[in-house]
């Protein structure tokens, strides 16, 4: 199965809601202003939100409002006009060679994913002949140091970890020490999502930040928020705190096949223009890969 194919699939939900929705409301239908208005709550209950469901109806008004459309028209149109949203934020995360290693703060509330996506990036970096670490910065999650040690066993990466509610900045300072002994390419750092407990979160996250700072003021390199679809427009709201926390460079949106709610990657483009570097379909690490807006798009409409 091709990765597109793999991706419709993964939005099928999504987009067989939003498919039928359209055909629905476009049987021999005339886009007047009914026909926009009841296209926009549609797309607003795929999770596009109010602003880009305006923009995309606002679009299609525009070329071709008062004329009979059909729903392959309106998906089509539709699509063309979220990968132009898309596209600004589609970009790949480029490993620095010169970092050795390159770091990748991974953050995110517990149950995002943060963990698997750390094991699948792994996978898809020494496919790539690069050499990778991950630091299990989760430290008062057993469960969470024991699926990374799995990752390592499967990846073939070595896995620091230390007793359960260690301090995670001394493991990320120890992980990153002994990643540039090695010369590794890539280090992969884990770390906790307890929300509830903002102000301690913050604390931990800023102290993680000034000790990596200490061996190199310009790490970490990268700063990846993953952030769980299934949770729709709660998202922006986690891009907001995060944010606040931490400076986020770049989004993974992962469990885009468990929701009808696909279309707040969209939305998310439009309000905060991160990278969204990677998308996450399934539980393998094939089902994790590099975010294309054209397909995505596609996919996410319906679109052959």
């Amino acid at each position: 199965m091709s990765w597109f194919q793999r991706l419709r699939q993964g939005l099928s939900r999504t987009s067989s809601r939003l498919s039928q929705g359209i055909t629905d409301l476009f049987v021999k239908r005339r886009l007047d202003q009914d026909a926009l208005d009841d296209l926009e709550d549609l797309l607003i209950t795929a999770d596009l939100g109010v602003k880009t469901a305006g923009r995309l109806t606002q679009s299609l008004a525009r070329t071709r409002f008062g004329k009979d459309v059909s729903a392959d028209e309106v998906r089509a149109a539709l699509a063309e006009e979220a990968a132009a949203i898309l596209e600004p934020v589609a970009r790949p995360l480029v490993i620095d060679p010169a970092c050795k290693p390159h770091v990748i703060l991974v953050v995110g509330v517990n149950g995002a994913g943060k963990t698997t996506t750390i094991g699948k990036m792994a996978h898809h970096f020494r496919r790539d002949g690069l050499s990778v670490s991950m630091a299990a910065g989760d430290t008062f999650r057993a469960a969470a140091v024991e699926q990374l040690k799995i990752w390592g066993d499967r990846t073939g990466c070595a896995v620091v970890s230390r007793d359960t509610g260690a301090d995670a900045a001394g493991l990320a300072f120890d992980a990153y020490t002994e990643a540039r002994k090695r010369g590794d390419d890539v280090l992969l750092v884990d770390t906790a999502g307890r929300l509830h407990n903002k102000a301690a979160l913050m604390d931990e996250l800023s102290k993680i930040r000034r000790v990596l700072q200490k061996i190199d003021p310009a790490a970490p390199h990268t700063t990846l928020l993953v952030l769980d679809a299934t949770v729709g427009q709660n998202a922006h709201q986690q891009v907001k705190v995060f944010g606040e926390m931490i400076e986020v460079t770049g989004l993974v949106m992962t469990k885009l096949d468990g929701t009808a709610k696909g279309g707040v990657v969209v939305a998310l483009a439009e309000e905060f223009g991160l990278p969204v570097h990677y998308v996450g379909v399934g539980e393998t690490a094939e089902d994790l890969r590099p975010f294309k807006a054209q397909d995505f798009a596609r996919s996410l409409m319906g679109v052959e």
